[in-house]
């Protein structure tokens, strides 16, 4: 994507929809960006009727753009609201479809995904919903994949969000997947929200109060944050934390939703990226400077994570080499021709 306000966001905006996500929505990809020197995306909002009343009658949203605004997107954020049963209107589902088939991306945050499937483009396609919704989501759309239990799904040209908070973590996954890591945390940071949650985490994490403050992993990941480039292991934060290695597992489920391990490698694949983008070149040096050990190592997991390759990355968000100055041109001496030899010094004798 090229990096500036040409690529078109537009939200679809319906009758009933909830008004969180689509602040979220504008959080992200509507707000001016003075810190960074640009405007991320071109935004707008639409709605099939000039009135549409919110979510239980809260407010009407008026003054938006019509429905042929869907026409022009380049990301369609599809609308979602609470009341799953209710059939979405024909005119919505078939500017859902046009867009689809002239290759725009699709985001659909929390009930969203009733509305993808309902437009049938999710057919064969993997997608997440709010838990709450999994057993009637299945009944309804047995031709989707369903992945209840994670925060968001990331399936190329569609992405759905389980719930209203995850909303936010597809949203700044859809900024990193744009724009590259260092974007994205600059929005995490005007946010105040958390710059990366990966979306393979589960939708519901117990989060209990600890007895003792100090019992927080929170010192332990500030620590290995900044101790990436060592070999890392699960037993070794467990002594570190003072905790046998089945109870740092435990903790890191019920607090972070994730394991140790997938935490180290997703925090060491954010640093490769951010070392990337600030312009280091030398991916031997991005893996040992990160703890992902190889090149190879590196090129593996980045294509995972991101679906590029360290090259494709580098192009994608690093900044552009400085010139390298011309040379001076080099004279080139110009030699006298040797003297004739002495026809009698070097004659016959």
């Amino acid at each position: 994507m090229p990096q500036g306000s040409s690529h078109r966001v537009v939200v679809i905006v319906d009758e009933n929809s909830n008004p969180f996500e689509l602040s979220c929505a504008i959080e992200i990809f509507g707000l001016r960006r003075p810190e960074l020197g640009r405007d991320l995306y071109d935004f707008r909002l639409c709605s099939p009727a000039s009135h549409t009343l919110m979510r239980d009658g809260f407010y009407t949203l008026t003054g938006v753009a019509d429905l042929a605004a869907a026409e022009h997107a380049d990301t369609l954020i599809v609308p979602n609201r609470p009341d799953v049963e209710v059939p979405r209107r024909p005119a919505v589902l078939a500017a859902i479809r046009r867009a689809h088939a002239r290759g725009a991306r699709l985001v659909g945050f929390c009930s969203g995904a009733f509305t993808l499937a309902e437009a049938g483009v999710l057919d064969g396609r993997r997608a997440t919903a709010h838990w709450q919704w999994a057993d009637d989501f299945r009944a309804r759309f047995p031709a989707v994949t369903l992945e209840p239990d994670v925060l968001f799904v990331d399936d190329g040209d569609i992405l759905t969000a389980a719930g209203s908070a995850a909303a936010l973590d597809l949203g700044l996954h859809v900024v990193r997947r744009d724009f590259g890591a260092e974007v994205a945390n600059s929005v995490s940071r005007r946010l105040v929200f958390a710059a990366h949650r990966d979306g393979g985490q589960r939708q519901f994490v117990e989060r209990p109060v600890p007895v003792v403050l100090d019992e927080s992993l929170a010192p332990l990941l500030a620590w290995a944050q900044e101790h990436l480039d060592r070999p890392l292991t699960v037993p070794g934060l467990a002594a570190r934390a003072a905790l046998s290695p089945a109870t740092l597992h435990r903790r890191f489920r019920a607090e972070l939703g994730t394991t140790p391990l997938a935490w180290l490698t997703a925090e060491r694949v954010a640093l490769a990226c951010r070392l990337i983008e600030r312009g280091e070149s030398r991916f031997a040096v991005v893996a040992r400077r990160t703890g992902l050990g190889t090149a190879a190592n590196l090129r593996s997991l980045l294509r995972r994570r991101t679906g590029l390759s360290p090259s494709e990355y580098r192009r994608r968000f690093a900044p552009d080499p400085a010139p390298v100055p011309a040379l001076a041109p080099v004279p080139v001496p110009v030699l006298a021709p040797a003297p004739a030899p002495d026809p009698v010094a070097t004659g016959p004798r």
